[in-house]
């Protein structure tokens, strides 16, 4: 089947509707198979968001402060979608950008596409609610983290939770990630190896 590794994403996250092998065709068709190159850009600050689901590699995302510093702001692995929400949906210009860090081969669609397939195949209009909560839940965890645990927490919840960031991302994205300086990290990391 075309496309075989978004269909079993699509399937896998709509667990309880029984959608028909036709149904998927008609979801997938409306994706393009795209490969990315090692830091190459999926979206530039400027520019609207798509919609991507990662099926290979890992993509960041990141923004300038007031200062001008490179602020990571989320890491996005191999079975994830990947998307700046307010640009996507709102359409307007993303405050964020979206590189691959690895090579990267996703499967993008437009915001007309999507909400095409939302209106009209009912299948489809759970698989988006149920990305759509994800994706929020995801946001709303981070922005909490940030608020009420220490930097060791946070990096104590990514060893547990997201440890393949170690594998592909920089370490100064990753401190700017966890709202630390490389030093901050440094320290954390050699705390955390003598335990």
């Amino acid at each position: 089947m075309e496309k075989e590794p978004l269909i079993q994403f699509i399937k896998a996250n709509i667990p309880n509707i029984n959608v028909t092998p036709a149904g998927l065709e008609v979801i997938a068709a409306h994706f393009e198979e795209i490969e990315f190159s090692k830091n190459e850009f999926l979206l530039k600050q400027g520019k609207v968001s798509d919609y991507y689901y990662l099926d290979e590699g890992f993509v960041r995302a990141f923004t300038f402060d007031a200062a001008g510093n490179e602020i990571t702001t989320f890491f996005y692995p191999a079975g994830r979608v990947a998307f700046e929400a307010s640009s996507f949906f709102l359409r307007e210009p993303s405050a964020e950008y979206l590189q691959a860090i690895t090579d990267c081969k996703v499967y993008a669609t437009s915001f007309e596409k999507l909400n095409m397939l939302f209106h009209s195949v009912p299948e489809f209009r759970e698989f988006a609610r149920a990305m759509l909560v994800k994706e929020f839940v995801a946001y709303k965890q981070r922005t909490l983290s940030m608020i009420n645990k220490s930097a060791e927490e946070r990096y104590a919840d990514m060893i547990e939770h997201h440890n393949e960031v170690f594998k592909y991302a920089q370490l100064k994205h990753i401190a700017s990630y966890l709202g630390i300086t490389d030093t901050s990290l440094s320290r954390i990391r050699k705390e955390f190896i003598k335990r």
